[in-house]
């Protein structure tokens, strides 16, 4: 699908000078003497959180980064993150999916023919095109080099209020901007995972390490200091489904496994069955792993 946005005066690629910088940006030490941006800043009044992970995503990763995203339908979340391959593009993909805000830090230009990686240039378009901004310090015919992406993570960590580490090895970039966060004074928050994952390890070092451990949607908001229980999905549970998706729903307060969900809740197999299809397909519940599991 063609996206055209390259007439919209708000898209064109600005120049900000220091003194234009949101102000927790202003709050680092290694401050980059300009920014470029296509599309407008995100009120920083409004929290503003960084999801990075790893580019080489498990499923479960994936599944993770895409259902606690999901769970913050309805706040006012902004979700920052790298536009790289993996955690960051499900990260920005999920926001937009769940109606959210999202910016985008690149470590190329911001000329369309230099967007980089080329894999997720429609993603980028998609950004804009959803009211949300690219950002780049690097000028906008600019080609990155492999510098660049270390040095493009202070700002988004520095942009944000915490950060989400979803999956990282313990080599992984992804610590280099928890490390960052830890010493500009934001929140790192953590999503656990397997023992026998490598990409585990990153988190559960940093877990180990006093960062605040994620199991849904409702932490991050805790986390930030918001009403957990905003959580538009929970709304729409009671608002929009069947007595029968109510059950399933309330059912996978834990993840369960499909045939568990069958045998534990009360009624026709069929009927709970259907339940089940429903609640997936408008992201409720997901499927991580073979484990159902709540949304939000």
């Amino acid at each position: 699908m063609e996206i055209s946005i390259q007439d919209s005066p708000q898209n064109v690629i600005r120049e900000l000078s220091r003194n234009e910088f949101p102000a927790l940006l202003k709050e680092i030490p290694d401050l980059p003497s300009k920014l470029f941006v296509r599309g407008i800043l995100p009120d920083q009044k409004r929290k503003h959180l960084c999801v990075v992970g790893s580019r080489k995503t498990s499923q479960y990763g994936t599944d993770a980064c895409k259902a606690l995203i999901a769970g913050l339908k309805g706040t006012d979340v902004v979700i920052v993150s790298g536009l790289a391959i993996g955690i960051d593009g499900v990260a920005h993909q999920a926001a937009i999916d769940a109606g959210l805000t999202t910016v985008a830090v690149l470590g190329s230009g911001l000329d369309w023919d230099t967007i980089y990686p080329r894999t997720n240039f429609v993603l980028a378009k998609e950004i804009l095109a959803s009211g949300g901004t690219l950002i780049s310090e690097s000028p906008p015919n600019h080609h990155p080099y492999k510098f660049n992406f270390p040095e493009r993570n202070r700002i988004m960590a520095g942009l944000s209020h915490a950060i989400l580490i979803i999956e990282a090895g313990l080599l992984s970039g992804t610590l280099i901007t928890a490390r960052l966060a830890a010493d500009y004074n934001r929140d790192v928050f953590c999503v656990p995972g397997s023992i026998f994952s490598k990409q585990s390890a990153g988190p559960h070092l940093l877990l180990s390490h006093g960062a605040m451990l994620v199991n849904e949607s409702a932490d991050i908001l805790r986390g930030l200091g918001l009403d957990a229980s905003s959580v538009q999905v929970k709304k729409s549970i009671l608002e929009n489904c069947t007595e029968v998706e109510r059950k399933v729903y309330k059912a996978l307060s834990e993840p369960m496994a499909r045939a568990d969900i069958l045998q534990n809740v009360a009624g026709d197999t069929r009927e709970i069955s259907i339940a089940i299809s429903l609640l997936e397909m408008k992201g409720f519940i997901v499927d991580s792993g073979g484990m159902l599991r709540q949304v939000g």
